[in-house]
């Protein structure tokens, strides 16, 4: 529920501002690419993951949030609604001296003015020592 106010005061106020209309309910798509693999990693390295996202609907996009799955994991997303055709980036970092060692498969949660509005993507590796 926290989420769907969060996302309603994010798109209010982005409506405010700016040459780009966004309208609250004005649904989109989007295409990203769901998994990053790191590869083979050493234990205490930073896993930098870039998810290029395109908007392949008729309206701005808007990601609202992007959460990671754990302390490990943190993400950042873009702050402007990305133009019907555009495309931009979420960088994602996952911390391998908080994981185990062996496979590691990290999400990160993106919400979006999207039908799902919730999309997630994940970040894989193998740790070794």
């Amino acid at each position: 529920m926290k989420q769907v106010i969060f996302f309603s005061l994010f798109v209010l106020l982005f409506s405010c501002g700016g040459n780009q209309t966004v309208e609250v309910g004005n649904k989109t798509s989007m295409v990203v690419n769901p998994v990053y693999d790191a590869g083979t990693v050493v234990k205490g390295e930073v896993i930098k993951a870039k998810f290029v996202v395109k908007n392949t609907g008729k309206f701005p996009l808007v990601i609202a949030d992007v959460q990671g799955s754990c302390t490990c994991t943190v993400a950042e997303k873009p702050e402007e609604p990305i133009k019907p055709g555009q495309s931009a980036t979420i960088k994602a970092e996952v911390d391998t001296g908080k994981t185990s060692t062996g496979k590691v498969s990290k999400s990160v949660r993106i919400v979006a003015n999207t039908e799902p509005s919730v999309t997630e993507v994940v970040i894989k590796g193998n740790v070794k020592r």
